[in-house]
């Protein structure tokens, strides 16, 4: 415990103290909101030290719904999180410093306490804010709730919230994986077992980050475009975008034309699923699926495809529903 730490632990304190400097200065999480009336969309960053983005445009929408104005000094987060973090870089360098192992176990076990403590405040936060709403407000949604997701989407209302990390929590989330690995490799780890960590954790990272589709709720979500509830378990359709954001339709059509009004420009659509209709609910990639149309299919917003995962549902169905086999790329052009 009092030997010194290896040259690369040593010199990657360095480094993570460093750059737990920087997170003081940017963003380190973010919630964008999609709502027809807000094409562009609106955006609330969350500094170390105070809320910044379009915070008085959400705070006054939200405050007609009954939840509390957002103001920087309403948090004492805000007040201490600074130096807290500010100490913990300090803690980095002096980890250079020092050059001993227990010193360095010591503030990997106090940044990973703190990370947790400090996603518990974000939801209790969160929970707060979107539970405890005015009875006086001037739209009142009956056993409504608007608490944001602590990260990834949620719909609320005709809003999509989108809730992930910004450039300074990104460098946080980095900081803690390299100190778990560094912790493990300093207990005398063979290398190769050390690799086998280290990319483990790395994988399960990236798939926690990871752009895949989300269960459409039928009967709950609706379409982005259309703006009707998306009910047909046989029909539906998500866009996916580079940052994550998901769009939910009710129908190819929707899908299409949403794709076709530039909202989201193609170069920033990561990909595109659609409703198996053999198979309810199940979503398969459009331009892997089988396509056919037919006036006998009678989908919700009069698209009238639908698509299979395997080339064999698509030609049973089409004997009965007379449809004809097209292909995704002819639909989208």
């Amino acid at each position: 415990m009092n030997r010194p730490l290896s040259p690369i632990a040593r010199m990657l304190s360095l480094i993570c103290g460093i750059a737990l400097f920087v997170v003081i200065f940017v963003p380190m999480w973010r919630i964008d909101l999609t709502a027809p009336q807000y094409p562009e969309g609106l955006v609330l960053k969350i500094h170390a030290n105070k809320l910044a983005g379009d915070v008085d445009v959400i705070s006054g929408l939200n405050h007609y719904i009954g939840m509390r104005r957002l103001r920087t000094e309403d948090f004492v987060e805000f007040t201490i999180l600074p130096y807290l973090i500010g100490a913990f870089a300090l803690f980095g360098m002096l980890t250079f410093l020092v050059n001993r192992r227990w010193f360095f176990y010591t503030w990997t076990a106090l940044y990973i306490a703190f990370g947790v403590i400090a996603m518990f405040d974000f939801y209790r936060w969160e929970y707060n804010y979107g539970h405890n709403l005015d009875p006086a407000a001037a739209i009142i949604v009956p056993g409504m709730a608007y608490q944001p997701p602590l990260i990834g989407f949620k719909q609320l209302l005709n809003f999509g919230a989108y809730s992930f990390p910004d450039v300074g929590g990104y460098i946080f989330l980095s900081v803690g994986l390299i100190l778990v690995i560094l912790a493990y490799r300093e207990w005398k780890v063979k290398p190769k077992n050390i690799a086998a960590a280290g990319s483990l954790l790395l994988m399960l990272t990236m798939q926690g980050c990871s752009s895949g589709p989300q269960p459409i709720a039928f009967g709950k979500d609706a379409c982005h475009f259309c703006r009707m509830v998306i009910s047909d378990q046989r029909f539906g359709a998500e866009v996916i975008t580079n940052k994550n954001k998901v769009y939910k339709f009710d129908d190819v059509h929707c899908v299409v034309s949403f794709i076709k009004s530039g909202t989201v420009p193609s170069t920033e659509i990561a990909s595109v699923y659609l409703v198996d209709f053999a198979e309810k609910g199940k979503l398969v990639k459009a331009e892997e699926s089988f396509l056919l149309q037919g006036d006998q299919l009678r989908s919700p917003m009069g698209g009238n495809v639908a698509a299979f995962a395997v080339a064999d549902s698509m030609k049973k169905f089409q004997q009965d529903l007379k449809g004809v086999p097209v292909n995704w790329k002819e639909l989208i052009q």
